[in-house]
């Protein structure tokens, strides 16, 4: 074996005699060139699976058994990968940054919601195709419990597709078709709970002590009483509190840990077989195609007294093992983190200091989302540039989603210091958007509803679609042209930020046509109480059908979103590896920031105001463009300015390059 691999002198010690143990035992299952890649692939990860997994259960005396099933898990998975999956290994460790390129696009949907069943999804593959879009997030894809279920997210059985959607046989035909269309499929795995009815909760439920240990539970109040206080309440209105009084079959009962609803049940990371139970739901699923693994509630999976018991250190010791292992296995699968945290924390997820490469390759920035809805209703970019600016910087090897809208709610989680810093009052700044987007403001053109509205305190969250939020509803109710032209500007305004920011840019369905809001939802009783429905609607393919006329509503969006698509796939600019360049600009209304490659600079400017305005015009030389500019999105034309100032029409994007960078 390579010994240049670079590893500290005790992990060598502590591989070289872990491989004297096992690679005997294992010989007979292996082909000889199966064997050499495996333990090159360990050699390779050991370090980064050893330190988390000794910080985690290295005080157990049964640390040598229970790695020993783990490392059993890793094998097994390793031999069950396809051949075809195998190619796809070897081709994405020779691109490591597939998922960083300028023609990573993101589409995300419920199936049923989308198409029907999986099948039915890859009937339409030809209109993901058209959008150009190369990664698919299918939302809700595994087996939830019957009845309410958090939108999919309460999962009875990681192994099988919810039955609604067909089973894992069409599941394979999809991920085969997605890869002959060089398309990546995203699912959620849900980390932090099972729904009650998954086997293992109903084992606990049984009273069988092996399982009770799978998850957090208590005979009395005591330890639940001395958490609570420390712990916030997610649902608030519909799951207050966050344990569970579960009656057992036994005749008594237990308090069971439920973050999030009382039908689901929290599992207990600190049991090693809880790790591996779920670490071997990874291999099953990367070993039927699919590529990117999102880590659903990730913060949550680590329960500390006197804490929140989110993003605590543990978090990030089980996601570096989980990535190691998996790039063991499965080198063409990355994870991604669901954590909708504050900036400081998030930048965890994607690895800080020594854990840079060891943490999930792709996170959600909220942050981006929340910025754009507080400009676009202020119609200023102070606070926004002001964030940016002090927002800490990706690592190497790590990519934000960005995006405009998705599944979830807006809540605005802002730094109060940055509202502070630039004169805004944290708590009527809030308010002022929570009274925009319901409509309640003099002049909002907005069309949302609140979402876990507290009466008390005037906290809310905000539903409803990119099209309702932007003002195109009401503009079509009103039959106004000038209206539904500027909500068309704004939808553009705001994914065409997405799309220059690096990354990947997600759209959520139906956003390329601008669907409204739909209120069906409320017809539902298991849905009547989640407004986030309202902004989930069902595809409409007859506004779908109308996608080519630019004389339609529906035309206009899709074409105009085709044209940011192009434009940022056919130009290296748009690659995820630049540095991040924040700017400040004469006008309060006009958001600025630069790009930074080696060969290539790109300059962004985007006007949050329904009016036109102008810029300064050395603003392009201070971000390093040099010579004649040219606006990508102007089909190339030169830039001219107006009396020494650069213009923006009212809701405009510019990017800006220099000629000599074509």
């Amino acid at each position: 074996m390579n010994n240049l691999l670079q590893m500290t002198p005790s992990a060598r010690a502590a591989f070289e005699t872990f491989k004297a143990h096992h690679a005997a035992r294992l010989a007979h299952r292996f082909e000889a060139w199966d064997a050499n890649v495996f333990w090159l692939r360990l050699e390779r990860w050991y370090e980064d699976v050893r330190e988390p997994l000794l910080k985690l259960y290295g005080g157990r005396v049964d640390v040598k058994e229970q790695v020993d099933a783990i490392f059993d898990c890793v094998v097994d998975a390793y031999l069950e990968r396809p051949e075809a999956l195998r190619l796809l290994d070897l081709e994405r460790q020779l691109t490591p940054d597939w998922y960083e390129r300028p023609n990573m696009i993101g589409y995300v949907f419920y199936p049923e919601k989308f198409a029907g069943n999986l099948r039915d999804v890859q009937d339409r593959l030809d209109y993901l195709q058209e959008m150009g879009v190369s990664y698919l997030h299918i939302m809700s894809l595994l087996k939830p419990r019957p009845g309410k279920n958090d939108g999919g997210y309460a999962i009875m059985d990681y192994r099988a597709v919810a039955p609604r959607l067909g089973t894992m046989n069409d599941l394979d035909a999809l991920t085969a078709e997605l890869r002959r269309r060089g398309m990546s499929l995203c699912v959620d795995l849900v980390l932090n709970h099972t729904a009650k009815e998954h086997p293992w909760a109903q084992r606990a439920l049984a009273g069988d002590d092996e399982y009770l240990a799978y998850f957090h539970t208590f005979i009395d109040r005591e330890l639940p009483d001395a958490y609570e206080p420390a712990l916030p309440e997610i649902f608030p209105d519909e799951a207050p509190g966050n344990f569970t009084y579960v009656p057992d079959m036994a005749g008594g009962g237990r308090w069971v840990w439920t973050t999030f609803y009382d039908y689901q049940w929290d599992l207990n990371y600190a049991n090693p077989a809880v790790f591996r139970e779920m670490l071997s739901n990874m291999y099953f699923l990367a070993n039927r195609g699919v590529e990117v693994l999102r880590l659903d509630a990730a913060p949550f999976l680590w329960k500390q007294m006197g804490t929140n018991c989110q993003n605590q250190s543990e978090v990030f010791h089980i996601i570096q093992a989980y990535r190691a292992l998996l790039r063991v296995v499965a080198p063409a699968v990355i994870l991604k983190a669901e954590a909708i945290v504050p900036p400081d924390d998030l930048i965890r997820y994607v690895g800080v200091k020594t854990t840079v490469g060891k943490q999930c390759e792709l996170a959600y920035n909220n942050q981006l989302m929340v910025n754009l809805w507080s400009a676009l209703a202020t119609r200023k970019t102070t606070l926004f540039t002001k964030s940016i600016h002090q927002a800490p910087r990706l690592m190497l090897g790590a990519a934000p989603i960005n995006y405009v809208r998705n599944h979830d709610d807006i809540g605005w989680a802002m730094s109060d210091e940055i509202l502070a810093a630039v004169g805004e009052n944290p708590q009527a700044h809030r308010h002022f958007l929570n009274e925009f987007y319901t409509g309640q403001f003099p002049g909002s053109f907005a069309r949302g509803v609140f979402f876990q509205f507290n009466p008390n305190t005037g906290d809310a969250r905000i539903s409803g679609t990119t099209a309702s939020l932007t003002g195109l509803q009401q503009a079509l109710e009103a039959n106004d042209e000038q209206a539904i032209e500027l909500a068309i500007h704004r939808i553009m305004l705001l994914y065409g930020l997405v799309m220059a920011r690096g990354g990947i840019p997600l759209i959520y369905m139906g956003d390329e046509l601008g669907l409204r809001n739909d209120t069906g939802y409320l017809q539902d009783p298991d849905k009547a109480a989640d407004s986030r429905w309202m902004h989930r609607p069902t595809m409409d393919w007859s506004k779908a059908a109308l996608r080519h006329d630019m004389r339609k509503v529906e035309g206009r969006i899709f074409n105009a979103l085709i044209k940011l698509i192009n434009v940022r796939r056919a130009h290296p600019h748009f690659h995820n590896f630049a540095l991040f360049h924040p700017m400040w600009t004469d006008n309060p209304h006009v958001l600025a920031f630069a790009r930074h490659h080696h060969d290539y600079r790109l300059l962004v400017l985007a006007n949050f105001s329904e009016f036109p305005q102008t810029i300064q015009e050395d603003l392009p030389f201070h971000a390093g463009l040099a010579g004649p500019l040219v606006d990508l999105l102007a089909d190339g034309a030169d830039i001219q300015t107006d009396q020494h100032r650069l213009s923006l029409d009212a809701y405009g994007l510019r990017w800006l390059v220099a000629e000599g960078d074509l």
